[in-house]
């Protein structure tokens, strides 16, 4: 037997012992390192989604002349040696120790309602061509995905919900993330993680991603900033507040004004809350759209028992009452809820403001709090949904990540812009899922459990009530 083949066989069990010995964390940190080959390639936008589209992604520093290359879309290969250059903008990151390169590019002068192909690199690295098509420039049917919290076990389970989100929406126009994509601001596997279970469907449909708490973390200075991956990492439009740059901001789509909120930066500075209610007020004011839609983390009403964000629900909720608001999509709670702020023995069918939904698309969950402004809730349950919109109507619809039709609505808009819902919750074969998941029933004290019984048959008795 030879001394290198004894050799080898030593270094794989010295490899393997590492392996097992290496804290999780340590292993975790080495998992997605960057190379000469673009990676986390995100679509964005930064100006007119009719007639612009920009696109983000990673190398390591070894890349000097990022470019991205774009052509109509042509069912011919023959199409690739005329691929418009366009050289990037690249900015050298340095997080947990490591430096890597984020590039950027905006696609400008595009025809709407185009279909084009695209890809990234350095001339020599590249990546795989993708598709993606302008919005059309003028109002038009829209079709987008929503997803709560992702946050936790990104690459084993939450890949399931973006996944399954696809295949049942391939057609999307855009995703919406509502925040906490990981669970550490600046922990970079997740991230990686994050750009996995997204994988090349990223590359395809546009991201406008909403920060949450845990996109937040505490500089040397004592200040509570958003990610050091935030802005590398994504295209967004800079319409926002100054000091809330690429977190709050709004962009028209074919007749929807989609409007992102950094309600974790406003919970933590009262000025910077009034900053963004301002910035709202004008942005709803000169709306030229028929539909409205915003988005922020944390939920105006909870659906957690005993969490209440009353300093961003008393100053922001008015404002979606008064303008004309139709939709805000929520995370943060770890469990689902639907509904609208209506006293109860009102009619329901005639909203006196938003519908509000809270959502989770990661495995980790809550205890539900079943609130008197839900209209259909879930608890321990994975979920994703998609939103589907014309000039007179809003169908909204969340699946579970198995497929299973969960909850659905209608908001059909008249001519004066009034919204009349329809809620088709009543007629799917789904059940309620209101079961706490198995650790909480396994930790609750005997008076906690007691506490949800009875949340749990006001619930229901409220739901039969509203039936009759």
């Amino acid at each position: 037997m030879s001394r290198s083949f004894i050799t080898q066989c030593l270094l794989a069990v010295v490899g393997l012992w590492v392996l097992h010995t290496t804290p999780l964390c340590a292993q975790a940190n080495k998992t997605y390192p960057a190379s000469p080959f673009p990676d986390r390639v995100i679509l964005g936008w930064k100006g007119d989604p009719a007639r612009s589209q920009a696109v983000n992604w990673r190398t390591d520093v070894s890349v000097t002349q990022a470019v991205a290359a774009i052509h109509e879309a042509d069912p011919s290969p023959d199409f690739v040696p005329r691929a418009r250059l366009v050289p990037a903008t690249t900015e050298a990151v340095t997080i947990e120790g490591t430096s890597v390169k984020y590039h950027w590019v905006n696609f400008t002068g595009l025809t709407p309602g185009t279909q084009y192909v695209y890809r990234v690199g350095d001339g020599e690295h590249w990546s795989e061509w993708f598709h993606f098509t302008t919005a059309q420039e003028k109002p038009a049917p829209v079709s987008f995905l929503y997803f709560g919290d992702a946050q936790n076990d990104l690459r084993s389970l939450w890949s399931r919900a973006v996944r399954g989100a696809y295949s049942t929406l391939p057609q999307a126009n855009l995703m919406i993330h509502a925040g906490d994509l990981i669970n550490n601001s600046n922990t970079d596997y997740q991230w990686g993680e994050w750009f996995e279970a997204g994988g090349w469907v990223n590359g395809m449909v546009p991201s406008l991603t909403t920060p949450g708490n845990h996109e937040y973390f505490k500089d040397t200075d004592g200040e509570r900033r958003v990610s050091m991956h935030w802005r590398p990492s994504f295209a967004l439009p800079e319409n926002g507040p100054k000091r809330l740059l690429e977190t709050a901001y709004y962009l028209d789509y074919q007749g929807i004004r989609f409007i992102s909120l950094d309600s974790q930066g406003a919970l933590l500075d009262s000025l910077v809350l009034e900053e963004q209610a301002q910035w709202l007020l004008q942005t709803l004011k000169n709306n030229p759209n028929r539909w409205t839609i915003v988005i922020h983390h944390h939920p105006i009403y909870s659906t957690k028992n005993g969490r209440d964000n009353d300093e961003w629900r008393a100053r922001m909720e008015p404002i979606y009452r008064n303008n004309k608001v139709d939709l805000v999509l929520q995370g943060h709670d770890h469990t689902y809820g639907r509904g609208l702020n209506m006293p109860l023995g009102q009619s329901r069918k005639v909203p006196d403001g938003p519908v509000y939904v809270v959502s989770v698309s990661g495995p980790k969950m809550y205890d539900i709090g079943l609130q008197d402004w839900m209209d259909r809730a879930a608890s321990n349950t994975q979920l994703y949904q998609t939103v589907h919109v014309d000039e007179n109507k809003l169908a909204y619809k969340a699946f579970t990540v198995t497929g299973a039709l969960y909850d659905s609505f209608e908001l059909v808009k008249d001519k004066k812009g009034k919204n009349t819902l329809v809620d088709l919750a009543a007629g799917l074969a789904q059940e309620e899922r209101l079961e706490l998941p198995e650790r909480l029933l396994k930790s609750f004290k005997a008076e906690d459990l007691e506490q949800y019984n009875l949340r749990f048959q006001q619930y229901k008795a409220r739901k039969s009530t509203s039936k009759k």
